[in-house]
């Protein structure tokens, strides 16, 4: 499904207006992952291979990093999923939305769509810690002497990362884009001196090297797919951040700075390694002379906090998509910045974030263990992207059996090879992501169960409208003049609230509008299919708004538009009624098991209220509270 951009989308808009600018920008938000893999990828797989690697060894390997990253991240995510979109945006949400929720919610689609987000949270917590790592252990080839603060300024660097986040990022990510092309051109030049001394590398280009080593050497080389998967261990982020900068130029800054900065760069490090260069220490750092060594320490540190940052932001955003999506509870969400949409602030995700995050910087202490339980989630993840692209290549683009099978097919294979080959790493570290997302799931299921269980029990107490109306004049309710909004979770009836609200206070509004809030499965609703208004009886309007994922739902916005569309609505000095419930269990035994009501309740008690989360005055809202049995 692919669309043109709309007025809805300001990202959308504003990056195509200039293809270099965004370019420059897609460099310092999308690439930060994986354009700082060379940091530790070559040193672990080469350490994985046991021993002094052979010529054949070294050479296998490198074909094997090089053809990786052509057909996973181009060929498979540049090429094919990023032509698959949800009204322009991309991911394994979006994905998810657009197979599992236009047809026909499909659970099986969505539980795949929702474990894979799950996943990326729990390699989202790794990433930051083993790329600053990474980056702080290039000092011991300065001096040995700093080993020692090695782990402490790591964590520093990190707790200082996730401070600054509820300041936004605005003014620091213009930033960014520069810094990484900086460092994407330093690694090419530096590649391009390491070949020099060895010119013969560059014959694992042929991919019979990576082939032949790959089935000449047993259990081991199956082994080593695990490291060598580190290298596109980025690449879901160029399909995830689709919506904020456009194909295009996503497209132009892979296949024109990043994937040939990262080809010479690893043909860089393997050179030295034919040259004679020991591996015992950081291959990556031995690129650069001497006299640059510290600062290449220092852009690297820098590149390694730019991608930790796109890691958290991406978080962040996720986490606002799952929201509308109805699969999280709803959470305070900080706009840090007015120029663009993509700079929020989740304060739970964030802090949450930094304890995982610090906690196996300390546990783990270098990027050599990190490596054990870094890339199993990322694999995961790719292998049900692969899964849901097949379905996609199906029923978007309308292809058959065997053509879709043929090429999705393929990318199942490669996905499956790699993730098997990181589950080797369950062990010895590989449990930490899985766990994280393991939890991270169970928490969107019992959310999304007891969010049901509640819209259950209110719709089986929904009272139809002439009825109701009728028993207002039959008992004689009083009138006043005003607006009462009620907000309602179904288009059908009369909204609850609005009965509890004459049974409390015996007396109603003379004019009556009740809004149902819909979160479309589309990132974005054009204002033109915003609102759909109708008048039920005389005075007696509803109103269903319509939200995609990625926007901010604001009710009181959307009813000026109501009052533009009838003038007889005045909604300038409306009140608003507002349901609060108290989540109690059913006494039949037929609701949720009693784990799951009691991590519902908590959730919901703890979640921002509705009023918040749709951006009512709060000097004109009214609380009627209730409780609810599931």
């Amino acid at each position: 499904m692919t669309t043109s951009p709309d007025s809805s989308n300001p990202i959308r808009n504003a990056s195509s207006a200039g293809l270099s600018v965004s370019g420059l920008a897609a460099l310092g938000i999308v690439f930060g992952d994986i354009g700082t893999s060379p940091l530790y990828t070559l040193k672990t797989v080469l350490g994985m291979t046991g021993g002094a690697p052979t010529h054949d060894v070294v050479l296998g390997v490198l074909s094997l990093i090089v053809w990786t990253l052509i057909i996973i991240t181009s060929v498979k995510y540049v090429t094919f999923a990023m032509s698959i979109d949800n009204d322009g945006e991309g991911g394994i949400l979006a994905l998810m939305s657009l197979l599992g929720i236009k047809k026909h919610k499909r659970p099986m689609i969505v539980a795949l769509g929702l474990f894979g987000a799950a996943l990326i949270y729990g390699d989202g917590a790794i990433t930051p810690a083993i790329s600053v790592l990474s980056a702080l252990e290039g000092l011991k080839l300065v001096t040995p002497d700093v080993e020692p603060y090695i782990l402490p300024a790591a964590v520093t660097i990190l707790i200082a990362l996730f401070a600054i986040q509820p300041l936004g990022t605005a003014k620091i990510g213009k930033a960014f884009g520069p810094i990484m092309l900086l460092w994407f051109v330093v690694m090419a030049v530096f590649g391009i001196i390491g070949i020099a001394q060895h010119p013969a590398v560059l014959a694992a280009l042929n991919p019979m090297y990576g082939l032949r080593y790959l089935f000449s050497n047993g259990y081991t080389s199956f082994l080593i797919l695990g490291g060598v998967f580190l290298c596109v261990t980025g690449a879901e982020a160029l399909y995830a951040d689709m919506g904020h900068f456009g194909a295009r130029p996503i497209r132009f800054a892979w296949s024109g700075v990043v994937l040939p900065s990262l080809l010479l760069n690893y043909a860089g490090q393997t050179a030295l390694v034919l040259d004679g260069t020991p591996t015992t220490d950081n291959i990556f750092f031995r690129l650069a002379p001497d006299f640059l060594l510290i600062p290449f320490v220092i852009l690297a540190t820098v590149a390694t906090i730019i991608a930790s940052q796109s890691i958290i932001t991406g978080a962040f955003s996720m986490t606002r998509q799952a929201i509308q999506l109805g699969w999280l509870p709803r959470l305070r969400i900080k706009q840090t910045s007015e120029e663009g949409y993509g700079q929020i602030y989740v304060g739970v995700v964030n802090w949450l974030l930094m304890i995982v995050t610090v906690g196996l910087t300390l546990a783990f202490r270098k990027s050599d263990n990190l490596a054990s339980a870094y890339g199993i989630a990322v694999a995961a993840t790719m292998l049900l992207t692969s899964g849901l692209l097949f379905i996609a290549m199906r029923e978007v683009w309308g292809w058959g059996i065997l053509r879709s099978g043929a090429i999705a097919g393929a990318f199942i294979c490669v996905d499956t090879a790699f993730f098997l080959a990181n589950l080797t790493k369950v062990a010895e570290g590989g449990y930490v992501p899985l766990l994280l997302a393991s939890l991270i799931f169970g928490t969107m299921l019992v959310w999304h169960r007891g969010s049901n269980a509640v819209l259950q029990n209110v719709s089986e107490q929904t009272v139809p409208v002439d009825q109701f109306m009728a028993s207002l004049t039959a008992r004689n309710i009083p009138r006043v003049p005003g607006t009462g909004v009620f907000l309602s979770r179904s288009d059908d009836g009369t909204p609850p609230v609005m009965i509890w609200h004459v049974k409390q206070n015996g007396a109603l509004h003379q004019h009556l509008l009740v809004v149902n809030a819909i979160s479309e499965s589309i990132p974005w609703v054009h204002e033109a299919e915003r609102l759909k208004l109708t008048e039920v009886q005389p005075n007696y309007w509803r109103a269903t708004a319509r939200f995609g994922f990625m926007e901010k739902p604001d009710i009181p916005a959307v009813l000026q538009q109501a009052a533009l569309q009838n003038p007889n609505l005045n909604v300038k000095d409306a009140v608003y009624y507002v349901g609060h419930i108290e989540v109690i269990p059913r006494e039949d035994g037929q609701g949720l098991v009693e784990w799951q009501e009691g991590m519902f309740t908590v959730m919901e008690r703890n979640s921002i209220h509705v009023s918040d989360f749709f951006r009512l005055p709060k000097d004109r809202v009214i609380l009627i509270g209730r409780q609810v049995a599931i």
